[in-house]
């Protein structure tokens, strides 16, 4: 019964009752019996009885005991335990007073946020081009839905999972053995090695642009690398809550600028030309929007911090969704002007040529709007690029020098979801004397952080860099970013590409599938089937999708062909010539 009132509490189907038992006239006689009950309750304690007295309540927890008396007449349960008046009137105090979202929560959006409103949005605008507004939307709309589940598994599986458990590369040893750790070890490696190899393609072609005719882009990919590596041989690596939405804010601007360049570029457009719709084009499109989505591995981080474990797959469902509106929003802007003939990538569509100063897109851009908006993109990618590194450095130092070494604690016996929820709301101990100094302190979880055994032991952590691992570390660390840029420059032609085929292959898996399997493994059981379902077909097309996708930009990325078209995704009658050129038009 205590369980069962809880999770009704948790999960807000409770909230109606407490005002509809209060101003109903129809259970007014529900709600004299829940009075009488108590009334004769107290009656029934002998005068002589050694039971000591409690000490009066106060109004609140009156108000509290008598509210849960009316919600369990209102569902025609039993009357409720004595005890559960006793004992649980603050956990009833605390539900009346629950807010939607506490400034913890907002904590913790913002912790998403910033995680992963990145790069990916770049290639949102050419999603739309590749597949039309129909098929983008309805696309978009199932991986919002398919990484909104994923997040939330996430956090439902936390729930379940014993205290020792704190990384990603735990939960998935917790739920599938060692196959399940070393499946989370390689695709998290292979993630956070392959996104900063796009960063510093990126950064490159960014800093060609920004300075022509300086350095070829080969050697503004060393240089950005090399002003990294001091921040990437930071052994307790932190990134801060400023810094993170420094990053953050660079990306949006970035992103507003852009499309105000384009949306200014092409004004007076006439209707904007369809794409030439393919099947090849429209999976495409699933490696960037995996890539944009990319939250998974920071989840376990933020849910371990977090003082009340249960609200996090709400903050994460809010968080997800509104991303998802900015993406929505960004990228139909950009297609209601330009159709399919943008590019991949919406800040090189706004590059001026050398020679005629036009963008591709045939309109004149304002050079220090360029300027702005490709300075605030490079500002992500060099905070960014040093914070994603550290969980793969954490792993290579594992798995190479035998550092970070998890201490064997005793494995408790997992919870069903019903009794992990009611105990992560009312186990009372250490955790529950410590939530507020906790929650106080904590402003923000780095994604450097993922993979962290030492989380707010920095003693513990900075003793690993000492000794004979002070220069073993760093021997690593400086290998790593080594074959990182040489990477760099073998695809720094290959930017959409690379996108694609991170973002189809170990993204898909880390913040999809395996989430996924692990809530279908842990609690098939006890999973209704209207949810079964939905998330069987989930991995199912996200499996397909990410493996068609990762073969054919693969393909692409290793076996390139020459090609001179210049608007890929258009018919034959604009696929080499732009639809509409507001400078000869109007004579700019």
């Amino acid at each position: 019964m205590l369980a069962r009132i809880a999770l009704l509490f948790r999960a807000g189907d409770l909230e109606g009752h407490f005002s509809v038992g209060v101003v109903d006239r129809s259970r007014s006689r529900r709600i004299t019996n829940c009075r009488r009950r108590q009334t004769e309750e107290m009656r029934a304690i002998p005068a002589n009885s050694k039971q000591q007295p409690t000490a009066p309540a106060s109004g609140r927890e009156r108000q509290a005991s008598f509210h849960i008396c009316v919600v369990s007449s209102a569902l025609n349960l039993q009357a409720v335990p004595p005890q559960l008046r006793s004992v649980d009137c603050k956990f009833a105090t605390m539900v009346c007073a629950k807010k939607f979202l506490t400034a913890e929560d907002l904590k913790v959006a913002l912790n998403i946020f910033c995680c992963v409103y990145g790069i990916g949005t770049l290639g949102m605008p050419g999603n739309f081009s590749r597949s039309g507004p129909v098929l983008a939307v309805i696309g978009m709309a199932f991986m919002a839905f398919a990484n909104v589940y994923a997040s939330v598994a996430i956090c439902r599986v936390m729930l379940l999972a014993p205290k020792s458990v704190k990384t990603y590369s735990d939960l998935g040893e917790w739920c599938m053995g060692k196959w399940g750790r070393w499946l989370s070890v390689i695709s998290q490696m292979a993630s956070c090695l392959l996104v900063p190899c796009v960063f510093l393609v990126l950064g490159g072609t960014l800093l060609d642009g920004l300075f022509p005719d300086a350095f070829s882009p080969t050697y503004w990919i060393c240089f950005m690398a090399l002003m990294c590596l001091p921040v990437c041989l930071i052994p307790t690596l932190k990134e801060g809550a400023g810094a993170a939405f420094a990053g953050c804010a660079g990306t949006l601007i970035a992103d507003v600028i852009g499309v105000a360049v384009v949306m200014y570029g092409m004004r007076g457009h006439p209707t904007p030309p369809s794409p030439d719709i393919k099947f090849s084009q429209v999976a495409g499109m699933f490696g960037n929007l995996s890539l944009a989505y990319n939250a998974g591995i920071v989840i376990p981080a933020l849910q371990r911090q977090h003082s009340e474990p249960t609200r996090m797959p709400r903050v994460v469902f809010v968080t997800m969704a509104f991303i998802s509106c900015l993406f929505l929003i960004l990228a139909s802007t950009a297609y209601s002007a330009v159709g399919c003939q943008i590019s991949g990538n919406l800040l090189y569509s706004i590059y001026p040529d050398a020679d005629t100063g036009l963008t591709t897109l045939g309109f004149k851009s304002n050079w220090g709007a360029v300027v702005m908006a490709y300075f605030f993109m490079q500002l992500h990618i060099t905070i960014a690029f040093s914070v994603i590194l550290n969980p793969a450095f954490y792993l290579a130092e594992r798995l190479v020098l035998k550092m970070h070494k998890k201490k064997e604690d005793d494995v408790e016996n997992a919870l069903t979801y019903a009794a992990a929820s009611y105990a992560a709301a009312n186990t009372p101990g250490k955790d529950a004397v410590t939530d507020d100094r906790r929650s106080s302190k904590m402003s923000y979880i780095s994604n450097a952080d993922a993979e962290n055994p030492y989380y707010d032991d920095v003693e513990a952590e900075a003793a690993e860099y000492r000794g004979s691992n002070a220069v073993k570390y760093v021997i690593l660390r400086v290998a790593i970013i080594v074959v990182l840029v040489v990477l760099s420059v073998l695809l720094k032609d290959h930017f959409s590409d690379m996108v694609d085929f991170v973002g189809a292959s170990c993204i898909t898996l880390i913040s999809i599938l395996l989430p996924i399997i692990f809530l279908l493994k842990k609690l098939w059981h006890e999973l209704p089937m209207y949810e079964k379902i939905p998330a069987l077909i989930v991995v199912v097309v996200c499996g397909f999708l990410g493996c068609y996708v990762t073969y054919t930009s693969g393909k692409t990325l290793f076996a390139p062909t020459d090609s001179d078209t210049s608007f890929p995704y258009c018919d034959s009658e604009y696929e080499n010539e732009v639809y509409y050129n507001y400078t000869a038009v109007h004579g700019a």
